[in-house]
């Protein structure tokens, strides 16, 4: 008899620095929609953000920052699971059994470590060098399906997806003796194996949302300048005043997409208003080609604000009150803890570990 794994999507976000516009779009209004169609956990990534060695209390304020910004997003917490990674010690676990099934060559490969790594990879973490690896513990302690990410986390999902598959390949006969198998399939075959082939969640206008001052990078929590980005914890006036500032040429709109190449800040602010507004550029376009920025940047401001600030108020709301994000974390906890720990049990009997 064959087993089945339910469609479960993970994700996670890294408590490091305040959360961005980028962030909400880019991930957790994503992860608000899937939980009417999906079973769905998410976590707060807080042992990755060890990686950058942060302040411990800063830590610990920004892992209730992130939580309360998916509970003041619309994630409900009790149909669902919001937990602090740290809490659930399988994740761990489990990734230095995936330490043992990935390869040196498959992680020279990532680009975020080399990028973050830079010039001294000598001096760079093996925690960071090995991120990748816990990526994808967190994803299969949970033998998740689906997980939405953007762009810049899809070679990690791949990661993910090439250790599974060497997994459960090297433990086939172990597996299938155990009768811990399940199908599932690979291209255009159907094979057993242990953990899914998690897909990634790719889409949207707003896969990745760049800095308000260099279209060509991201909005980025870590970056030195605050005006590159939209704060979740942003004022209006805040709000106003960094898209009023926003990096632009001089050209008016385009009444088409083709108009906006080579233009990497216009495309940047135009894909804010189609993702803000659930829509297309194009749309953006139709309705607003031809204008200048000092007409367009007011509406993107009004658009912003009336979407950003419930979330922001509902945020500082909790913030208010840490030990009520503390009580839904652990509560969380325990039952990512119950799910993770089936897991592992079985992992432990198919690579031959006694407990």
């Amino acid at each position: 008899m064959t087993n089945t794994i339910p469609e479960r999507v993970f994700s996670g976000v890294q408590p490091t620095g305040n959360l961005t516009l980028g962030n909400y779009l880019g991930a957790i209004r994503k992860f608000v929609a899937l939980q009417d169609t999906h079973d769905c956990i998410y976590c707060v990534v807080d042992l990755h953000a060890l990686t950058i060695a942060p302040n411990p209390q800063e830590l610990m304020n920004a892992t209730r920052s992130v939580a309360a910004a998916y509970i003041a997003a619309g994630i409900d917490v009790k149909k669902h699971i919001v937990f602090n990674q740290s809490r659930v010690h399988e994740h761990a676990e489990l990734a230095w059994v995936f330490n043992c099934i990935a390869r040196m060559g498959w992680l020279n490969r990532m680009t975020q470590f080399k990028e973050k790594a830079g010039k001294d990879r000598e001096n760079a973490s093996v925690g960071l060098f090995a991120y990748p690896s816990l990526m994808a513990a967190d994803i299969l302690a949970y033998r998740a399906t689906h997980v939405p990410v953007g762009d810049d986390q899809k070679q990690h999902l791949e990661l993910t997806r090439d250790i599974a598959q060497k997994f459960n390949n090297d433990y086939s006969a172990r597996i299938k003796e155990l009768g811990l198998g399940v199908e599932m399939q690979v291209g255009r075959e159907t094979v057993n194996g242990y953990f899914p082939l998690t897909e990634p969640l790719i889409g949207g206008a707003a896969t990745r949302i760049m800095s308000l001052r260099d279209g060509s990078k991201k909005m980025s929590k870590s970056d030195p300048s605050d005006m590159s980005r939209i704060n979740l914890t942003d004022t209006e006036d805040d709000i106003a005043k960094k898209i009023r500032k926003a990096k632009t040429d001089t050209e008016p709109l385009p009444s088409d997409v083709e108009g906006l190449a080579g233009r990497a800040e216009a495309t940047n602010l135009v894909g804010i208003l189609a993702a803000l507004t659930d829509t297309t550029p194009e749309k953006v376009l139709n309705d607003h080609g031809g204008k200048a920025f000092s007409e367009f940047k007011p509406h993107l401001a009004e658009v912003a604000i009336e979407i950003v600030s419930p979330i922001t108020s509902e945020m500082r709301r909790l913030m208010s009150d840490p030990s009520y994000i503390d009580q839904v974390l652990a509560n969380g906890g325990e039952r990512a803890s119950a799910m993770a720990a089936e897991t592992l049990s079985d992992v432990r009997q198919i690579v031959g570990l006694i407990k």
